[in-house]
């Protein structure tokens, strides 16, 4: 079910699968809904880096690009359209 890493002590990834196995649902849907938005922060992070310049607003457009593909991107929120 859970893939460990090659860093990872045999017993602690046999507590951490038990420990996951007694979380309810609500609480594995809270714990999904809180690594997605450490992945959306990271990714803004990396566009930051990126972008240095680009407002927040644009910098979200282009994390859709990342998300959903340029060619979606595209038809959802139209095309980037640079400030500079």
């Amino acid at each position: 079910m859970f893939e460990t890493f090659s860093d990872t002590r045999p017993e602690i990834a046999s507590l951490q699968r038990n420990l996951m196995r007694n979380v309810g649902p609500a609480r594995k849907l809270s714990m999904l809904g809180q690594m997605n938005q450490t992945v959306i922060m990271l990714a803004i992070s990396g566009l930051r880096s990126r972008y240095p310049e680009e407002s927040h607003e644009m910098l979200r457009r282009h994390l859709a690009d990342l998300i959903l593909g340029p060619p979606l991107a595209a038809l959802v929120y139209g095309p980037i359209v640079s400030q500079r």
